[in-house]
């Protein structure tokens, strides 16, 4: 697997004659992942909004003096972007999407249109909002405008998002190390085609994609990119940008936590050569599709019970600390409300952890009155809390904790007040917003030390890089990665997807179903000045 670091689109070409030197380049988008099966709602809180000059100093290539940056005259309009949760509020999306409508209706015209997103928004009453919005955005650009779409891998393509882009790529890292720079190929590739002999001609320059529903819909725990066989099937992807005719290839694993008709594998290789883009994302599906039984977690995933156990057992046998686990069930980086409090529960009834001489921290519960009730008690104060449970209950609801103020820990950007509740060995953090733990100084700034603690629980599924440095690990799947476990938690990600009780999704999506046979087939379209031209 190629790393993030050494991805490089390299130089732009000169600008060819028929091209466009210069072109006006509109920037929007609504980048969320919203879980279906959890009962948050993601409103206006829940985003942070860019525009202007803040919008455009959001992506590091975009640097002032950078070439892109001086390759085009550049709008930015809106670009929302939230922490996953649930579905967004309907009112809210309509906001945000009018603006980015008026915007382009007001700066416009354009000669092309960056479109960030995400690609597994959900929005209350809706099926396909990525498709909505799309559709509006078209609609408000017009036919001629040249449409380039970024997404995450774990996004969905439907028809009618792929129908209102001229490119579409998506990440080919999970965990996502290349976003940056998948961003920066959706840019360098539409101002390449911009540039090129066919720039200014608008009918010549939309390319072809091929387009190739697999009906596979899989957990990110299972395709991370670090494992096979998933790290064999994305290696191809470049393989298949490089062959001659090609401009982009991009395989979508898909967004599982979410019911509806959208939600599957996708395939899409964009190019001039008709023939070869439909025989590369036919190849690429292939490989998918066979793969469909090989596909694992990207650790001993057990119940909480025997996760523990697992932890305990390997720190008698090691001096080795800390051991990890996943408490992957609520994961808000997967879409989960962030408050189910039921893992909790379990660890404070755990005899071993309750007399101090085992030291576990719990990361992370958000609630801002038991937050407030901690803060007026003061560090060192002994509080009893009613914590967790109020926005998804879970099978426990709120959990009874007794325990002294630890630390208190005020302005987190994302977490706002954070508080460490100390129960016997269990260090539980409380906060007041729903914020993901990746980081060591997420711990550190409370004043806990991961490194010194037995057992590290967190809310996430498969670790990103620094908590997975914590378990000695250098590839995920092998011997070096032992020290952690995915714990199968109840939550609105779940990672046993089957007992969430999907019942919207297309007939054949395995695992779902088992019986299936795919034509594995693509479709091959372009727009034109008469539509929306298959082959």
């Amino acid at each position: 697997m190629t790393d993030a670091s050494e991805i490089w689109t390299g130089p732009l070409s000169p600008v060819a004659e028929g091209g466009l030197a210069r072109p006006r380049i509109g920037i929007g988008g609504i980048s969320i992942e919203s879980s279906t099966f959890s009962p948050h709602i993601s409103g206006d809180e829940a985003f942070t909004e860019r525009r202007g000059d803040v919008l455009l100093g959001y992506y590091p290539f975009m640097a002032t003096g950078s070439e892109l940056r001086e390759s085009a005259d550049w709008i930015p309009l809106l670009q929302a972007r939230s922490l996953p949760g649930g579905a967004v509020a309907r009112e809210t999306y309509e906001r945000l999407k009018a603006e980015i409508l008026q915007g382009i209706r007001e700066q416009g015209p354009f000669d092309a249109f960056y479109f960030d997103i995400h690609g597994a928004m959900s929005v209350v009453g809706m099926t396909d909002a990525e498709g909505d919005l799309g559709r509006a955005v078209r609609e408000a650009l017009g036919p001629d405008v040249f449409v380039s779409t970024s997404m995450d891998l774990h996004g969905n393509v439907s028809r009618e998002l792929l129908d209102m882009s001229d490119l579409i790529t998506c990440y080919r890292m999970a965990p996502h190390e290349d976003h940056w720079n998948t961003k920066q190929r959706a840019v360098h590739n539409m101002l390449e085609r911009l540039r090129s002999a066919v720039g200014s001609d608008i009918e010549a320059r939309r390319p072809y994609k091929a387009w190739l529903p697999v009906p596979v819909l899989l957990p990110g725990e299972k395709t991370s990119t670090r494992i096979e066989p998933a790290r064999t099937i994305y290696d191809e992807v470049p393989v298949s940008e490089a062959v001659p005719g090609v401009i982009d290839a991009a395989i979508w694993v898909g967004y599982a936590w979410a019911d509806e008709a959208r939600c599957q594998a996708v395939v899409v290789v964009t190019g001039d050569d008709t023939d070869v883009i439909r025989a590369e994302a036919e190849r690429l599906g292939h490989l998918y599709w066979n793969a469909r039984d090989d596909f694992a977690f990207v650790a001993d995933a057990l119940p909480l019970s025997d996760s523990i156990d697992a932890a305990l057992a390997s720190n008698e046998a090691s001096t080795a600390r800390p051991y990890v686990i996943s408490d992957s069930g609520d994961n808000p980086t997967a879409g989960g409300a962030g408050d189910v409090s039921w893992t909790l529960g379990q660890l404070l009834a755990r005899p071993e952890f309750a007399d101090g001489n085992i030291n576990v921290v719990h990361a992370s519960i958000f609630d801002s009155a038991a937050v407030a009730q901690a803060v007026a008690a003061g560090i060192g104060a002994t509080v009893s809390l009613e914590v967790g449970g109020r926005v998804d209950p879970g099978p426990s609801g709120p959990v009874a904790i007794t325990g002294e103020v630890f630390s208190i820990t005020e302005g987190d950007s994302d977490a706002g007040t954070q508080v460490v509740i100390k129960s016997g060995g269990v260090h539980s953090i409380i906060t007041e917003r729903r914020k993901p733990f990746h980081h060591i100084i997420d711990f550190t700034q409370l004043g806990i030390d991961p490194h010194a603690m037995d057992v590290v629980f967190v809310k996430i599924g498969y670790l990103e890089p620094e908590l997975y440095a914590l378990t000695g690990g250098a590839h995920e799947g092998t011997s070096e990665g032992e020290r952690w476990k995915l714990a199968l938690t109840p939550g609105g990600v779940d990672q046993d997807l089957l007992r969430l009780g999907h019942s919207h999704l297309e007939p054949g999506v395995f695992p779902f179903d088992t019986t299936g046979d795919p034509a594995l087939r693509a479709v091959v379209t372009r727009r034109t000045a008469e539509g929306i031209e298959d082959l």
